[in-house]
């Protein structure tokens, strides 16, 4: 599956080695369900998450209150 989605990379990700995360927001509009990568492990595991717990979870990064 993950081989043929268009992966994008967050804007808050580094290429210093630190927080890298991709997300497919192709996969995200046609399902509803947003898969979601770290971009330093392309083949590892795929987290998916429901568009709406999507929203919250980048909402919450966005506050700085983790």
């Amino acid at each position: 599956m993950t081989d043929c989605l268009r992966w994008v990379k967050s804007s808050y990700s580094t290429d210093n080695g630190g927080t890298c995360v991709e997300w497919a927001p192709g996969h995200a509009s046609a399902t509803g369900v947003v898969p979601v990568r770290d971009s330093k492990r392309a083949d590892g595991p795929v987290l998916m998450v429901s568009a709406p717990a999507f929203v919250g979870l980048v909402a919450l990064a966005r506050s700085a209150t983790l």
